[in-house]
């Protein structure tokens, strides 16, 4: 009877969303704040639909395991998979339906189930990912959330208990419970962030398992182009994602404010009659058929593909230390930082302790290279709001404006944004204050007449290593020295280096 009364609830929600006017003009007439509203109110309409499709999904799954054999309930339907059966039975798309059925299946392993032959309850095999059907059960979650969490988080191993990887996930839907709301890629990524937290050993596992798994397929296709599918790992990325911003970034919104010598290379590009895509598809042939012999200059405007390596003293100092590769999400091994400061060399640059190294004063109007070095070791990229914009693709902001207040150039005053922001900043009367070692972002009062400050968190890993040794620090009670080291490769055996602070 409860089954029964369960689907007849299903069925009332659906034929009240069909009662409404889906049609353009029954938002065509609403004014932007009922719009968005709206828009709110759909997200977590969906949210609750993905959690009850896994959750059916799941137990679809549960059923048609191989323990049942052709009795399963996907192999009585004529399906050989789960995955199958709900594509045919929903229209649910490939991805759609392994995702609920991932996505279902570790919510049925959190609750724990009976033995699908014997029937005898047994206890659950993923139980960290209770809290995470919490949020399923409250509608805060739906299918992508419960597998970015799933992957993220991944399983238990020596060093790693249960027990921690359920608090991880608590504080995962605390934190989401926080915002307003919280995409299942965001999500993904602070879960794998804790999961190195808690599991710093395995990070040289999981990268040598991230190298492994590279690839260049070539893949011809039925109108006569070809198409390139190329995995990479971070640090091979990191040289192409290099090459590519440099190719592109005027034409998408890339750095303003750049050194004169390069001013015109920039304006050509930006120019340039074919689309950013276009330009890279072009760059990177021409490297190809010209290999060491080309003019890097010409194509790309610097020189060679950089990679910046960045790593604490104290990191290096440790068995299971680790670095970070500038504009990527992943850690790397403290073998592979020494790989490269073996190759390339290194240098030491001290730091105060708000990690503000270097002030040129009013001596130039732009910051220095190794500045804007530090700015990105610092903020990690744009730090308005959510931007996902990275380094290669902002601008250094004088807080206290050149022109207007009389700012001088230095770190300390100083903050990446992307064009986009930047531009908002300087014409629509936002400001920027720092209190502390914090930014905070001051809307103007056509936009919030309280004028309300909005926190700009740094986008920087090194930063959450860096607090997590002043917190360690100021338990023990003993001084931490603000220093970074930093590898940063260069075409040939040339190496150039900079360290820079917290």
């Amino acid at each position: 009877m409860a089954n029964l009364e369960h689907l007849e609830a299903l069925r009332a929600q659906l034929a009240a969303l069909r009662g409404l006017r889906a049609e353009v003009a029954a938002y065509r007439e609403a004014d932007d704040d009922h719009l968005l509203a709206a828009s709110r109110v759909l997200a977590e309409i969906e949210r609750a639909v993905a959690g009850h499709r896994a959750l059916v999904a799941g137990e679809i799954a549960r059923r048609s395991t191989p323990a049942f054999g052709y009795e399963g309930l996907a192999q009585r339907a004529g399906h050989r998979t789960t995955e199958e059966l709900l594509r045919a039975h929903t229209g649910a798309s490939a991805r759609d339906a392994r995702t609920s059925v991932r996505a279902g299946s570790a919510l049925h392993d959190a609750a724990g189930l009976p033995d699908a032959r014997t029937g005898e309850l047994v206890a659950p095999t993923a139980p960290w990912m209770r809290p995470v059907a919490d949020a399923v059960a409250s509608g805060a979650f739906g299918a992508e959330h419960v597998e970015a969490v799933r992957r993220g988080l991944g399983e238990p191993c020596d060093g790693v208990t249960s027990e921690a990887l359920g608090a991880a996930a608590q504080v995962l839907c605390e934190e989401a419970g926080s915002a307003t709301a919280v995409d299942p890629d965001r999500l993904h990524r602070r879960a794998r962030q804790l999961r190195d937290e808690l599991d710093e050993a395995g990070i040289a596992d999981r990268e040598r398992h991230r190298i492994a798994q590279r690839s260049l397929r070539i893949i011809p296709q039925a109108d006569g182009m070809t198409r390139l599918s190329w995995l990479l790992d971070p640090e091979s990325a990191a040289y192409v994602v290099d090459l590519y911003t440099r190719a592109t970034s005027p034409k998408r919104g890339g750095p303003r404010f750049v050194d004169p010598a390069q001013r015109a290379a920039a304006d050509a590009i930006e120019l340039d009659p074919r689309t950013p895509q276009q330009l890279a598809s072009d760059v990177f042939l021409d490297l190809l058929r010209a290999g060491s012999e080309v003019d890097a200059r010409q194509l790309l405007g610097t020189g060679g593909a950089a990679v910046q390596l960045i790593a604490t003293r104290e990191q290096l100092g440790r068995p299971a230390g680790h670095g970070w590769i500038a504009g990527q999400a992943d850690p790397v091994s403290r073998e592979t930082v020494e790989r490269h400061i073996c190759a390339d060399g290194h240098q030491h640059i001290a730091v105060d302790p708000s990690g503000n190294p270097l002030d040129v004063g009013r001596t130039q109007r732009l910051h220095t290279r190794k500045q804007r070095t530090a700015l990105a070791i610092r903020d990690g990229g744009c730090r308005f709001g959510d931007c996902a914009r990275g380094v290669g693709m902002v601008e250094a902001h004088h807080i206290d404006h050149w022109q207007r207040d009389r700012g001088g150039t230095s770190v300390e005053r100083g903050i990446l944004l992307c064009r986009y922001h930047h531009l908002r900043i300087h014409n629509e009367g936002w400001e920027i204050r720092r209190r502390g070692d914090e930014f905070v972002l001051i809307p103007p009062p056509r936009i919030d007449p309280a004028r309300a400050p909005l926190p700009m968190p740094t986008k920087s890993p090194v930063q959450r290593d860096l607090a997590r040794q002043r917190v360690a620090t100021r338990s023990s009670g003993i001084p931490a020295p603000a220093r970074i080291r930093s590898a940063h490769r260069t075409r040939g055996p040339l190496m150039v280096d900079r360290q820079v602070g917290a």
